[in-house]
């Protein structure tokens, strides 16, 4: 039995069966785990933890490329396993494995992972073993209900360190950011029916790009993908709450257009009865108070209609700048272009702020 930070893989038995079906069956095993089975590999692993032999979950090589050095990997964790890095510590253990050609074990140049886009824990345990985000893949993962959905795909290679790559957008501190008025967390399935309410706003689908209304379809998958693209560093999206009722006022997000210059972008929506309030702007200076201390953004822009004069001050207040007028910048509608007004925040103007006491203050 190999072990890593006492996780242990051993070889499935058929004395394992019972107990690889009842770490599958809860409902994010029998909505990511159909298309996995107990025997069909030739490399299907018990994995174990804290000393006992009872497995905690499995781990198992297929799809084996033996003249590209290649193969597929699946891993799961029963429900009772789950949150103490078992699954790290196991594809961690099963990949330095087959990179030093262990015995009994394929020795292979690279492993790759196909996880579904909704599934964020699975996605979480690749890039802390040391896995790679490549692209996405189409049609490739059976779907629960019937069908099948595109899949994310990570791999490792035998001269990658394994260590985990440093995240363009961290996670938000305890989960989210609040100055007692309104707090920001990021969106996610349960938002649904929110997401909805909000995207069908008139005055909402009206500054939207383009400028029409979003499919349910849509407005589902970027609800249940949102903490994937938070993980890939492309966007994040979080619901402003009203802090003192709890209750999902609009939603504000980063957009992550430029790594390598620095550039970032901000939009955020708002539904009427939370309108007039000052959570908007709260809610920006929180975003830009985070973004700056925490992440490479070193500008933050944001872009509005020239005659959306609310949005256009909600920025003033938040500390950002005019700083471009672009013509038929946008999409509008039935194929016309509209004009954008861009403005800016820069880290040292908001630092400004801070130190002179002008932004916002929580009443």
């Amino acid at each position: 039995m190999d072990q890593h930070n006492g996780v242990g893989l051993r070889a499935f038995g058929p004395q394992d069966e019972a107990a690889f079906a009842a770490t599958r069956d809860d409902r994010q095993g029998r909505r990511f785990l159909p298309l996995i089975p107990g025997t069909t590999s030739d490399y299907t692993y018990a994995i174990t933890a804290a000393g006992a032999d009872h497995p905690a979950g499995g781990i198992e090589l297929s799809h084996l490329l033996p003249g590209r050095g290649a193969a597929e990997a699946r891993f799961w964790v029963g429900p009772h396993a789950r949150r103490r890095g078992i699954a790290t510590a196991a594809l961690r253990t099963l990949s330095e494995r087959v990179f030093s050609g262990a015995p009994g074990m394929p020795r292979l140049q690279r492993v790759e992972l196909l996880v579904h886009q909704d599934n964020p824990v699975a996605q979480r345990v690749a890039l802390a073993a040391g896995y790679t985000r490549e692209g996405e893949r189409r049609g490739v993962l059976p779907a629960a209900g019937g069908g099948l959905v595109d899949a994310l795909v990570y791999a490792r290679l035998a001269g990658d360190s394994g260590e985990p790559a440093e995240r363009l957008l961290p996670d938000l501190p305890g989960g989210e950011l609040t100055d007692g008025v309104v707090t920001l967390r990021p969106l996610g399935e349960d938002d649904l029916a929110f997401y909805t309410e909000l995207h069908h706003q008139p005055d909402v689908v009206a500054t939207s790009v383009p400028p029409a209304p979003m499919p349910l379809e849509r407005l589902r998958q970027r609800c249940a993908h949102a903490a994937a693209a938070w993980l890939a560093g492309t966007r994040a999206d979080l619901v402003i709450v009203d802090t003192a009722t709890g209750v999902r006022a609009g939603e504000i997000g980063l957009y992550y257009q430029e790594p390598p210059t620095g550039q970032a972008m901000i939009g955020y929506s708002m539904l009427p009865a939370f309108r007039g309030r000052g959570l908007t702007t709260r809610a920006a200076q929180l975003l830009a108070l985070w973004v700056f201390a925490e992440t490479g953004v070193a500008r933050l822009i944001a872009g509005t209609l020239p005659e959306n004069v609310g949005s256009q001050r909600v920025l003033e207040k938040a500390g950002f700048r005019r700083e471009a007028y672009l013509r038929s910048r946008l999409p509008g509608m039935a194929g016309t272009r509209n004009d954008d007004v861009q403005f800016v925040l820069l880290a040292e103007d908001l630092l400004a702020q801070a130190s002179g006491g002008k932004l916002t203050q929580p009443g």
